[in-house]
């Protein structure tokens, strides 16, 4: 599932946005709310979308009665104010966390950007970090996503990578006096993406040297593209800030893949992770069961 699929839904069409405005209520599996799972996974929109609807306050809701305690949403940005605020009271309400949206209004993530250095780009991440300061605000949130673009193969690497310091430096010096921080994420999607191992990331954060740009750890990017996943957490881990699952193969949740989530999240736990695990995959059955062996999977996993 590439992420742009993600931002596509993040703009509600006009009979979502009205149902923002509904109380719903949730549909549990049972009668009772589950017990608070031990790590805090983070579900998106639609996740939930076959036991409640489409009203993501209501996937919320039904989110919470599961268990689970925070949410993500890559396509924050591209929603209405009013959306906004109703999914922040809902979080505040319920006791529950805003995990990452992505730093970008427009699809320049997914062109030759930062890398090349030129004004223009750095303009638009200009105008996205100020923009994700006001929707902070809105929703409670701490980290964004940032992802520096494509290569730019007319220049050396060590320019480009001087070029995405720069303009990170940049983007720090405006999130960092809100307490909010930029999570730079390596990408398996494709051969062309600049940022693609977590050595790479790690040796960027380091040279920005701001609590405002660290490190999400992509658990199934990382498997694809270098996998000793453990191991690489630990070399990075001053730098890391967020987590997100994917089981791989197919990036559905953990235990349809080849990825021990049970050991990942017990080393997770061990280490005193309190952060976020962002369940940035999709769903491997369909309709409610699909959802529900969902759950289950996350229980298992989360029984370590």
């Amino acid at each position: 599932m590439h992420r742009r699929s993600f931002l596509q839904k993040g703009s509600l069409a006009t009979a979502a946005a009205l149902a923002f405005g509904l109380e719903g209520q949730s549909r549990r599996v049972d009668n009772n709310t589950a017990s608070a799972f031990r790590m805090d996974y983070a579900f998106h929109d639609g996740m939930f979308a076959q036991h409640v609807g489409k009203s993501f306050l209501d996937q919320i809701r039904f989110g919470y009665d599961q268990g689970f305690r925070s949410i993500e949403d890559n396509g924050m940005m591209n929603r209405t104010v009013q959306e906004q605020e109703a999914i922040g009271n809902l979080l505040a309400k319920l006791g529950m966390r805003m995990g990452v949206f992505v730093i970008t209004s427009e699809s320049w993530h997914w062109k030759q950007s930062l890398a090349t250095g030129k004004q223009e780009w750095k303009d638009k991440m200009k105008k996205d970090c100020h923009t994700a300061v006001e929707i902070a605000k809105r929703v409670n949130a701490k980290w964004m996503t940032v992802v520096p673009g494509n290569y730019d193969r007319s220049q050396p690497i060590g320019i480009q990578t001087g070029h995405v310091i720069d303009a990170l430096k940049m983007g720090a010096d405006i999130l960092a006096p809100h307490g909010l921080t930029m999570v730079l994420e390596p990408l398996s999607d494709n051969p062309d993406l600049f940022l693609r191992h977590s050595d790479q990331t790690y040796e960027i954060c380091r040279a920005v040297g701001s609590p405002a740009c660290k490190i999400l750890f992509d658990i199934y990017h990382m498997q694809r593209n270098e996998g000793n996943l453990i191991a690489n957490m630990d070399r990075c881990w001053d730098e890391i800030a967020y987590i997100q699952i994917g089981d791989n193969p197919g990036r559905k949740e953990p235990g349809t893949g080849e990825i021990n989530y049970r050991n990942v999240f017990r080393h997770l736990h061990r280490k005193g992770y309190k952060g976020i695990l962002g369940m940035e995959h999709g769903i491997a059955g369909e309709g409610k069961e699909g959802e529900l062996a969902l759950i289950k999977a996350y229980r298992e996993a989360d029984a370590f």
